[in-house]
């Protein structure tokens, strides 16, 4: 199930909002019966429940994404040492290397 802050994210986005600061703009809240729009500080209209619920499915596309895109960013060498590598193996085995990661997390699975 998707996060409230990444449907919201996904509800803004699609209004014309690029950036949330989920500090003074939009204040999500969990009192233990599940997350909700404690404030709404947007020129747009506050989501309805059922709005809300309509980016499940893109909110877990995104939230799967995110998480494919962070174990890439921790699996790749440092770039010195990309850099090292291509200085010292070439393009082709630096491709390799890198293919390695991008294999191991591809972003099909979405």
């Amino acid at each position: 199930m998707a996060q409230l802050s990444t449907k919201v994210k996904l509800y803004a986005k699609a209004n014309g909002v690029a950036n949330i600061d989920f500090r003074s703009d939009v204040r999500l809240q969990d009192s233990g019966a599940g997350a909700y729009i404690k404030e709404w500080n947007l020129s747009i209209d506050e989501p309805t429940n059922t709005q809300i619920a309509s980016y499940e499915t893109a909110g877990n596309t995104e939230e799967t994404l995110q998480t494919i895109l962070n174990n890439r960013a921790k699996d790749y060498p440092s770039i010195v040492d990309q850099l090292d590598d291509i200085y010292h193996n070439g393009i082709d085995a630096w491709k390799a290397t890198i293919k390695t990661t991008k294999d191991k997390y591809p972003k099909w699975v979405i």
